[in-house]
């Protein structure tokens, strides 16, 4: 069921099924809270599925013009969602740009996370080896320059597209989707110029990281960009006791290109804890 819940002044919209401990999605980028729709299905039945759209994604107007779209403002959103639900610590799922999010709430906030179940999260602070930052530069550009001259020009509907075959690095991937799902990715192309332009993130240190103490997996494609897998496994070696997922056949859009696996691995984990 669609909500709308004021947060920091600002009117969000977001999914909520089922009842019991609740567990709150966060989307990545070019995406919003039905992204997750096919998790809620499943996930719903032991758990309060609670999906949220992050301040400018999704259809709805705007409140500015997209000045304060930052990882700072996210985080500080979802900290107030969170404490507006009234239920106490939550189990937090992120993807992507999500899972940066995720990451840094968990650092910021602690006391309002009880798990955090992170699919391929794109914080690159994490990564301090030299060689594998060298890497992820290089595999960034290789993966955004595409977008970004579409993003300059202007044409977000080719953008989204090359974003979206980029991450996975296969042609075809956005095409491959369906109706529904490509139309969510295009009412969100809107949020790119936004995001080549977002400033750095606040917090998001390894050092930062180590200091998480909730049960905390991190899973990652087995076929994924060497952006994110260099990521995953930097995270994972950051925080204490973390688990390590390896996904196979899997890249960076495997929770919507196969749902059921997706719920299959997040159910596990939330089991476990």
């Amino acid at each position: 069921m669609h909500k709308q819940v004021i947060v920091n002044g600002v009117s969000l919209t977001y999914l909520e099924q089922g009842q019991g401990v609740p567990v709150v999605f966060v989307h990545g980028a070019v995406g919003d809270s039905r992204a997750w729709q096919f998790q809620g299905i499943e996930a719903a039945e032991p758990y309060r599925y609670i999906a949220l759209n992050q301040r400018y994604f999704g259809a709805a107007p705007w409140s500015d013009t997209g000045a304060k779209f930052s990882a700072a403002t996210h985080v500080d959103d979802l900290a107030a969602f969170i404490r507006g639900l009234g239920s106490g610590p939550v189990n937090l799922v992120g993807w992507s740009y999500g899972g940066a999010v995720s990451l840094i709430l968990a650092v910021k906030h602690p006391e309002l996370i009880s798990s955090a179940f992170l699919f391929e999260p794109a914080l690159g602070s994490v990564v301090t080896d030299p060689a594998d930052a060298e890497i992820l530069a290089q595999d960034r550009k290789d993966m955004f320059a595409q977008c970004a001259v579409a993003v300059k020009a202007g044409d977000y509907a080719t953008a989204v597209r090359l974003l979206v075959d980029g991450v996975t690095a296969v042609p075809g991937t956005f095409d491959a989707f369906a109706p529904e799902m490509r139309t969510v990715l295009i009412e969100n192309a809107r949020v790119l110029p936004l995001m080549f332009a977002a400033p750095p993130p606040p917090l998001g240190t390894c050092a930062q990281l180590a200091q998480i103490k909730v049960p905390v997996a991190i899973a990652l494609g087995d076929l994924t960009r060497p952006f994110y897998r260099v990521i995953a496994e930097a995270a994972s070696r950051c925080i204490p006791g973390s688990l390590l997922i390896k996904i196979p056949q899997a890249r960076h859009l495997w929770p919507t290109q196969d749902p059921s696996a997706f719920n299959e691995v997040l159910l596990g984990f939330l089991r476990s804890n």
